[in-house]
């Protein structure tokens, strides 16, 4: 029973840590056509890093291990540079920055994210389902 209430817990921050990964996604993906006139104040896309955490892990019959946000870092990509002294933008030498995000790898990212999020959705009602069978067989 124990280790089923740990399953939950282990699909639950699953599933948090894929909602930080599809805000995050989506915050990019929102950005994607945004320009500026500084290399510092270009939006630059932005990706959440996770590590395992360890649950009890003084007893390896009972530990588990959870997903953890440990932050959300900006790429390093370069930005891109356009020449367009007439836009409203424009800095003193005529140049725009464009973000760095790039689309295709934001609507991989989405679609796996979300794949991931279903997938510990699933896990989580499977878990739920056998609790719940376990409950009735002591019923009877």
């Amino acid at each position: 029973m124990m280790s089923l209430l740990r399953v939950l817990d282990i699909s639950a921050t699953g599933m948090s840590a894929q909602a930080v990964r599809m805000n995050t996604t989506a915050s990019n993906l929102a950005n994607a056509n945004s320009v500026s006139s500084s290399v510092n104040e270009t939006y630059r896309a932005r990706h959440p890093v996770f590590s395992a955490e360890m649950t009890n892990a003084t007893n390896s019959l009972n530990s588990s291990v959870g997903v953890n946000v440990e932050g959300i870092i900006e790429s390093s990509a370069e930005l891109n540079k356009e020449y367009l002294p007439n836009h409203p933008k424009a800095d003193e030498n005529g140049f725009i920055y464009h973000s760095n995000v790039n689309m295709v790898e934001e609507m991989a990212n989405m679609i796996s994210a979300s794949r991931s999020y279903q997938t510990n959705v699933q896990i989580a009602d499977a878990a739920k389902q056998m609790l719940n069978r376990t409950l009735e067989m002591g019923k009877g």
